[in-house]
């Protein structure tokens, strides 16, 4: 058997972008525990006065997310924003059609906005596009932003909020091309309706930025024709494009599934291809950026929820129809184990190494449904496995992304060849003088010697190393039990300039230098 190996050169001058902040957002929809039972819960005993679950507060802060995309998501597509501010006790209650349950109101745009002053983040906003229009996002960002002396901006005085939101990135629509969507559009009539819909917008706020809606997934017979056809219409007046995605492993393959970074790759460089290409067309001297503003492992709960997808892509929610009608429902409340929390490191390594052209991106979700964080209705929150890989890279992830050099032996999978053993990114944060090194290990039988070369950081010695394993890889953590946390090891060798380090097999890895002083 070939020996395994991994070599990495890194130089503070070979540089792919400065970190957007923005990369380690988040996401909050109205679906199941999300809002209900997640992050609003009156009457907890880890409630604040306004009715917010501290406890997941501080897991939240912990995590330093952003931006938060809110409300949705499938439910924005028949989202009437009118319902969801002003004094609670005139809300109405409405069907929520996207997920098939209850929606009180008790949780909206003003309450949102309250918690996430509270844990230090921002709103990105996304208006209805399915089932309304141009008129409604006008009145939404006129409630939102405009100062006061018109009719909605007085409607937000009335309602207490004196001075304006300020809510400065907004998504038109999500997963227009989806059946599955409340309004679903061809292509010509999401361009023709986003475009209208954003130079109306922006007249009211020039200072915001804006999201057009990417194809739904990689396996929508509409991609990538999405992309050209639409941006064709919203190139002028939007600031990014969407790109949506979930893994899974049905199959029960680790080597398969550990591989799918490469398939995220790829989709990243397509989308790119696709919006330079109408720029091209355009002769236009602008440039579109991607929001990857959802994307996460998703499909241990799709068994107990028994949701479908049929050949035409339509999503059905088996138990919705069974016994719809209810308020924050359980569903999609996947429990993750460490070979997830692996796939969503590679993700986040994937992202870092766009960081040129990814500047957004939303882990889907935050709270309860399919997220890092879990709550007992009646008890504690507590951290899934995937909520380690998520904290170290928002922690240490920020400032400049470097171009590695990455040499590794490779492997085959099922579905894809010339699979590196070992995946890597860095990131170099000249204010601090820190490097950090983000490296898995695929190889499920083997440990694998990393050898850095960073000369070019002159001064710079092994600060720590942060692993995540298990020999488990189906491994979780519950409320009772953390069995899948980060620990520090301390097998290493540095000598002029090269750093050597074990990665165990099957692991997520942290390497942190520091400047000498």
């Amino acid at each position: 058997m070939a020996k395994k190996y991994a070599n990495l050169i890194l130089d503070k001058q070979f540089k792919i972008a400065e970190i957007d902040d923005r990369l380690y957002g988040s996401f909050i929809e109205h679906m199941g525990r999300a809002v209900y039972e997640g992050i609003y819960q009156p009457g907890h005993p880890k409630a604040d006065p306004d009715g917010f679950r501290q406890d997941v507060m501080e897991m939240v802060k912990e995590l330093n997310v952003p931006i938060i995309r809110y409300p949705g998501g499938n439910f924005v597509s028949n989202f009437f924003w009118e319902d969801s501010v002003g004094p609670k006790g005139q809300r109405p209650t409405r069907l929520d059609l996207a997920w098939r349950s209850i929606e009180t109101n008790e949780v909206g745009i003003q309450e949102f906005n309250k918690w996430t002053e509270k844990i230090g983040s921002e709103i990105m906003m996304a208006v209805n596009l399915g089932t309304r229009g141009v008129a409604d996002a006008c009145n939404l960002i006129e409630y939102c932003n405009h100062p006061d002396g018109t009719k909605y901006s007085n409607l937000r005085i009335e309602h207490g909020k004196v001075e304006p939101y300020n809510i400065k990135t907004w998504c038109l629509g999500n997963e227009m091309d989806g059946p599955w969507q409340m309004g679903s559009k061809t292509a010509e009539e999401y361009g023709r309706l986003a475009s209208e819909t954003a130079k109306a917008m922006k007249l009211i706020d020039p200072t915001i930025e804006l999201v057009s809606c990417g194809s739904s997934n990689t396996s929508m017979e509409t991609f990538p024709t999405w992309e050209v056809e639409t941006l064709m219409h919203t190139y002028d007046y939007v600031d990014y494009i969407s790109l949506h995605q979930y893994f899974d492993n049905y199959e029960d393959d680790p080597v398969n599934y550990l591989a799918k970074s490469m398939e995220i790759d790829h989709f990243i460089k397509t989308v790119i291809s696709s919006v330079d290409y109408v720029k091209a067309r355009k002769r236009s001297k602008k440039q579109i950026n991607l929001s990857f503003d959802e994307w996460n492992v998703w499909y241990h709960s799709r068994v107990g929820d028994n949701i479908i997808q049929t050949k035409d892509n339509e999503k059905k929610l088996m138990t919705m129809a069974k016994n719809p009608w209810r308020k924050a429902p359980h569903i999609l409340e996947d429990v993750y184990n460490m070979e997830d929390a692996l796939v969503v490191g590679l993700t986040l390594i994937t992202f870092l190494k766009h960081a040129d052209r990814i500047k957004i991106a939303c882990l889907a979700q935050l709270v309860n449904v399919i997220a890092p964080i879990m709550t007992d209705a009646d008890g504690d929150a507590w951290k899934q496995t995937i909520y380690y890989p998520f904290l170290h890279v928002s922690k240490y992830g920020r400032g400049t992304a470097l171009l590695p050099a990455l040499n590794s032996s490779k492997h085959d999978s099922k579905d894809y060849s010339d699979v590196t053993d070992v995946d890597s990114a860095a990131v170099y944060n000249e204010e601090t003088e820190e490097l950090t090194i983000f490296a898995v290990n695929r190889d499920l039988e083997e440990s694998i010697t990393l050898e850095c070369n960073i000369r070019s950081f002159e001064g710079y010695t092994f600060s720590e190393h942060i692993v995540l394993e298990n020999d488990n890889l189906k491994a979780v953590n519950t409320v009772f039990e953390q069995t899948i946390t980060s620990k520090k090891l301390f097998d290493y060798e540095m000598e002029n300039g090269i750093l050597k380090i074990k990665l165990n097999k099957k692991s997520w890895n942290v390497i942190r230098l520091k400047k000498q002083k």
